[in-house]
């Protein structure tokens, strides 16, 4: 559950750094991709640091923790968004 969060969280914090950084976008679909990957990525890096154990402790408490979602919305909607930019500016570094 905690890593479609992040992706559906990524494909949105993607669309949302290319439209605010017009030069670095790659249009909806590359823009939604490239967010896809970065909100995995972001997901589970939050995951590795501890985060995921403490979403897991909520969920076995027999209740939908909310501060998890939150965390994965904002870890994989920022990591998404890194990574657009970060990919949209390679490739217009190497179009030159």
């Amino acid at each position: 559950m905690e890593l479609l969060i992040s992706l559906i969280a990524g494909a949105v914090g993607g669309n949302v750094a290319g439209g605010v950084m017009k030069n670095a976008s790659l249009g909806t679909l590359g823009n939604s991709l490239a967010g896809i990957l970065g909100g995995g990525l972001g997901g589970q890096i939050l995951s590795m640091l501890g985060a995921g154990s403490m979403a897991g402790m909520a969920g076995s408490a027999g209740g939908l923790d909310i501060g998890a979602i939150i965390g994965q919305l904002a870890s994989g909607g920022v990591g998404g968004g890194v990574v657009m930019v970060v990919i949209g500016l390679l490739k217009k570094a190497l179009a030159k």
